[in-house]
């Protein structure tokens, strides 16, 4: 254990408000959380019922039922009611604090008012209804993470249009690939942005962009802070009818008028990662976003109004669309646009410090690495405000844990949580009132009736299995865009398990009710037999100082033993030696087991990661196994696709390696090329 609450903490801790509003109101008392989440598991319609009463939804319209059939797929929660997401944003605007505070690598620092945001939503709403676009239209950006993106998604919501975004860094492609598949009416873009201290020009994207998606009618253009746009590119002013700046189309003093939608009114379009094949496009929901966000938000990880929220993230990346929920509990949200790492890993460590952040919270590589560059936060920042730390995109390690301990801030709050972009939130997280062990989330969250199951469906009890939800939840996807019938949907979710949702990852439930996950399940390592996850694996190799990231692959053969090679990325001024290699083999002997010791272990600059950070291993696993690249991955979804180079040639060094095994020669799984 590494964290108790104290008293102070639990007493204040907005869930012990509605564990005592729960007694008040519907004369409910829990002794513990566990009891508390078994109640919100097993009686659905009054856990929701209550989130919606003790959050004051807003709401036109009341609701008949709140859940009037418990399916997977196909539940339908709180028929008849009318709302909208952005209703429940400017409830409460308040006049003392910022409702976003913007910084980015230029040095440029924005606060925007509530009532300025109210404001410049409003006069964009005017602004697209007075050019056509209405309730159930697409209006897709091409823009980062700035208080731009964020105006444009609350206007677009209000509407009742249906809004999705990329971030500028993805490549035309990858863009393509997913609007084209919901045939947007409007797009709003920027035309240059900055990361990691250069400019990247986006104008001829943009045209690109335009002249593939002939549905697009109007284009609301945002200049870059920094200035030096030489304007419009060419191609821009013939390809749509309507070339509006944002200047004049945030500036019309209209008031706002949000469109009242049903519960299950698409409010946005997220995607899987695309990694491989079409991304699929996910709708998600007015009502079940809001509901899913504010207990997320507010009981999960105890954020309220005169917070300040910051998780660090690009618009590609679902955390972005929970950084701006955050304005549905009040709080303030702190938005940085750059790299993390510009001009050094400090950078995101004295934002958090500037602007008073009380929660920060990143992808787990961002720790890690700044656990393996000795970076010392508490000496770099004031960090006296920051009073959680959260993490997700991959497992956390322990020795991370103990690092935010001792080197962020002593006596932190770090919450853990693992869940998707499917939903849009988390199936397991934390709570403020338990404790925290090194290596582990705190707790199933409420209303997410979670398990872990072995491949006959059975659940297992502290033991490693597949992670799935076995009732339904509002957030939950709607649909996928185009998916007539709801094929694609019941394969990616149902197929394993039928009516129980398969999320695709390893999990273990500890007794004490907390959960590990040990990587996706879909890349998992078989051998002789033993199936394990790959996040123990990096994390044994890992610990090692000289090894700041790693990605390992088990190729399986018909008719031969796998053949499972390591790729491990060294610290500057660090080599593989074959002394290192040895160390690197005893490591993974203790941790796991000699069963699990790499065929070969090779040294590369980059592990290729997705554009939320993600290892990519079941592509690069394909792609070793003779698939051509461009059927496993596409480029363009990818934050690194330079990394790709080093495999592509060692896939085809595997395969010559292989045809000489065929004719005799050395059996691959034999060598260390």
């Amino acid at each position: 254990m590494i964290w108790e609450p104290t008293d102070a903490v639990r007493s204040r801790a907005r869930i012990t408000h509605y564990m005592n509003w729960l007694q008040r109101q519907r004369g409910l008392a829990f002794d513990d959380y566990d009891h508390l989440w078994r109640w919100s598991v097993t009686d659905l319609p009054a856990f929701w019922a209550s989130i919606w009463d003790y959050f004051d939804v807003r709401a036109s319209v009341p609701y008949d039922r709140v859940l009037v059939e418990a399916r997977m797929p196909g539940a339908v929660w709180f028929p008849g009611t009318r709302l909208n997401y952005v209703d429940q944003v400017f409830r409460d605007v308040s006049r003392s604090q910022p409702a976003i505070v913007f910084r980015d690598e230029g040095g440029n620092r924005v606060d925007v008012s509530w009532s300025d945001l109210k404001r410049r939503v409003a006069s964009l709403a005017a602004t697209l209804r007075s050019v056509g676009v209405c309730r159930g239209d697409r209006v897709v950006a091409y823009m980062p993470n700035v208080p731009e993106t964020v105006i444009a998604f609350l206007a677009v919501a209000s509407l009742g249009a249906v809004w999705s975004v990329c971030s500028p860094d993805m490549g035309p492609v990858a863009v393509l690939d997913r609007f084209r598949q919901i045939a947007p009416k409007a797009m709003i873009a920027i035309d240059r942005y900055r990361y990691g201290g250069k400019h990247y020009d986006r104008r001829q994207v943009v045209s690109h962009l335009l002249r593939e998606l002939p549905s697009v009618n109007t284009l609301v253009r945002v200049s870059d802070r920094d200035g030096a746009s030489d304007g419009v590119a060419v191609g821009e002013v013939q390809t749509v009818r309507n070339l509006l700046e944002w200047a004049a189309a945030t500036s019309t003093g209209a008031p706002l008028d949000s469109e009242q939608v049903p519960f299950d009114h698409p409010l946005w379009i997220v995607y899987s990662s695309g990694t491989t094949g079409l991304p699929k496009p996910i709708v998600q929901g007015h009502g079940g976003i809001v509901l899913e966000h504010l207990k997320l938000i507010g009981l999960h990880n105890d954020i309220d109004a005169g917070d300040r929220f910051h998780w660090f993230s690009s618009t590609a990346w679902v955390m972005w669309n929970i950084q701006v929920s955050g304005l549905l509990a009040g709080a303030t949200i702190c938005l940085y646009d750059g790299s993390p790492g510009w001009p050094d890993l400090g950078t995101l460590w004295r934002f958090v410090g500037e602007t008073g952040t009380t929660f920060f919270g990143a992808g787990a590589a961002f720790f890690t690495g700044c656990m393996k560059a000795g970076i010392e936060p508490a000496d770099i920042a004031d960090l006296g405000r920051l009073r959680a730390i959260g993490s997700t995109g991959s497992p956390l390690p322990p020795e991370a844990y103990h690092w935010i301990q001792e080197r962020v801030r002593p006596g932190v709050w770090l919450t853990s949580i693992s869940g998707g972009t499917d939903l849009s939130s988390a199936f397991v997280g934390g709570v403020p009132i338990l404790p925290v062990f090194a290596g582990e989330i705190q707790c199933r969250c409420l209303g997410a009736k979670v398990d872990a199951f072995d491949e006959a469906g059975a659940s297992v009890s502290d033991a490693v299995g597949e992670l799935v939800c076995t009732e339904p939840m509002p957030s939950m996807p709607l649909y996928f865009w185009n998916d007539e019938g709801g094929a694609r949907y019941r394969d990616s979710y149902f197929d394993m398990y039928p009516g129980v949702w398969r999320h695709g990852d390893w999990i273990r439930f500890t007794p004490r009710g907390g959960a590990v996950i040990y990587g996706r399940s879909d890349a998992t390592i078989n051998r002789q037999g033993i199936r394990m996850g790959t996040s123990e694996l990096y994390r044994a190799v890992e610990e090692l100082p000289e090894i700041v990231d790693s990605l390992v692959v088990d190729l399986e053969y018909l008719g031969r033993e796998s053949y499972m090679p390591l790729f491990v990325v060294m610290r500057p001024g660090c080599k593989l030696t074959q002394e290192l290699k040895a160390r690197i083999t005893e490591r993974i002997r203790e941790a796991l087991s000699s069963r699990h010791i790499p065929n070969a272990i090779f040294q590369v600059d980059e592990i290729p990661r997705t554009l939320s950070g993600k290892k990519l291993e079941l592509p690069v696993r394909k792609l070793l196994l003779g698939q051509p690249v461009e059927k496993v991955v596409n480029r363009d979804s990818m934050s690194n696709p330079q990394s790709l180079s080093y495999f592509v040639s060692f896939a085809e060094r595997l395969a010559a390696t292989q045809g000489r095994a065929r004719d005799g020669g050395p059996d691959p799984a034999n060598q260390q090329t």
